[in-house]
């Protein structure tokens, strides 16, 4: 019996290998090409990283059928040009519904770890995809009762039967498109700024003296910028393989006081509308700044239009509005992040702080193929 034990052995680790350990295997098989000191994303155990997954993703990206209209995709409001956001400042679904918050950029999604301006349930990118698709309030992509018709669209494209063969060994779903999307995402990373190659690249001529001193500025606690967009994506919700938990943070910047009291426009009331916590008016995630220069107009609801105007804000300590609807000094709402206190520069700081934010730029990442259309 004895003698047999080492290929009873050599059976039970082959086994395992081939069943057991087939997710860890692909994660391992698939090769992120990160800077070294960049640390990889965390990727769910049930939907491992693949070549081909990540393929059928882009495509299904890019795919102006999954909308009820047959003209939009995701791309239309994550526009590569502008680091996967766009231009406008809320976005407008397939049927004309115009959203209350703007598309925020998908710039190193894969670091998020909380998904949209104002919902801290929403921490799965397999799970975040169903409500563009499917949500009717307000209707994105329009496709809610339309699940069939998807998996017939796909089921009878030729092209899309190749790709889900080599991602899922053809099983078409609803759960595996969301899937492949979630894995196409999670390949858009950015580390490849002029102030990468400076701060972690050892050039020092990457980026300029302003933006140096800008740095300074922005790293320094009389601005106390890098208390919200700290590490390596530039903002305190963040996770990766490196971090021993995931954070999550939400702010009150002092952008509206309608009342007096600390009220947000109705519609627009931060995670307060999730939580029901008065506290909680008004407080929304802060946005990773890589590609910053990008992704104008800015705010969650896009109402500050250039990045002058929102140095403007924050050096003031809050947006007063003079006169309208929205009219308050959000200086004095009483929910205002501590941050947010306001400070004072002069113009050449300010044209510093500026050339900083420029050099997040990347420009590899706006223009890199492999996130590119496929159709075009």
């Amino acid at each position: 019996m004895k003698r047999f034990l080492p290929l009873i052995v050599l059976a039970v680790l082959s086994f395992c290998l081939s069943v057991g350990l087939s997710s860890a295997l692909a994660i391992e098989r698939y090769q992120w090409n990160l800077p070294d000191w960049t640390p990889t994303p965390i990727v769910p155990a049930d939907n491992p990283m693949s070549n081909a997954k990540v393929e059928l993703g882009r495509h299904l990206f890019y795919e102006k059928r999954l909308s009820i209209t047959g003209e939009f995709s995701c791309a239309t409001c994550h526009e590569q040009s502008r680091a996967f956001t766009e231009k406008k400042s809320v976005s407008i679904g397939a049927t004309g519904d115009s959203h209350p918050r703007n598309a925020m950029s998908l710039t190193n999604v894969a670091y998020n770890s909380v998904l949209t301006w104002a919902n801290p349930n929403l921490i799965n990118l397999e799970d975040q995809l169903l409500v563009p698709l499917f949500g009717e309030h307000p209707i994105e992509m329009g496709m809610v009762g339309k699940e069939q018709e998807i998996l017939a669209m796909l089921q009878n494209d030729p092209k899309y039967s190749k790709l889900f063969k080599a991602a899922f060994d053809g099983e078409v779903s609803i759960k595996n498109l969301a899937k492949a999307i979630a894995a196409f995402e999670r390949t858009l990373v950015s580390f490849n700024s002029p102030y990468d190659q400076y701060r972690y690249g050892g050039n020092d001529r990457a980026i300029s003296d302003a933006a140096k001193r800008g740095a300074a500025l922005f790293e320094s606690e009389r601005l106390e910028c890098f208390h919200c967009h700290g590490g390596i994506n530039f903002s305190d919700s963040v996770k990766h393989s490196r971090l021993a938990f995931h954070e999550i943070a939400f702010h009150n910047t002092g952008l509206y006081n309608l009342d007096g009291k600390g009220a947000y426009p109705s519609n627009n009331t931060g995670i307060q509308e999730i939580t029901l916590k008065p506290s909680d008016m008004g407080r929304f995630k802060a946005p990773s700044l890589r590609n910053i220069a990008l992704t104008a107009p800015y705010m969650h609801d896009g109402s500050i239009a250039s990045l002058e105007k929102v140095i403007e804000h924050y050096e003031a300590g809050g947006r007063t509005i003079h006169a309208g609807a929205f009219a308050g000094i959000g200086s004095e709402n009483p929910f205002k992040s501590s941050f947010v206190k306001g400070f004072q520069l002069s113009d050449r700081e300010k044209q510093d702080l500026l050339a900083f934010l420029q050099s997040l730029t990347d420009e590899s990442f706006i223009q890199n193929p492999a996130f590119s259309n496929p159709n075009s």
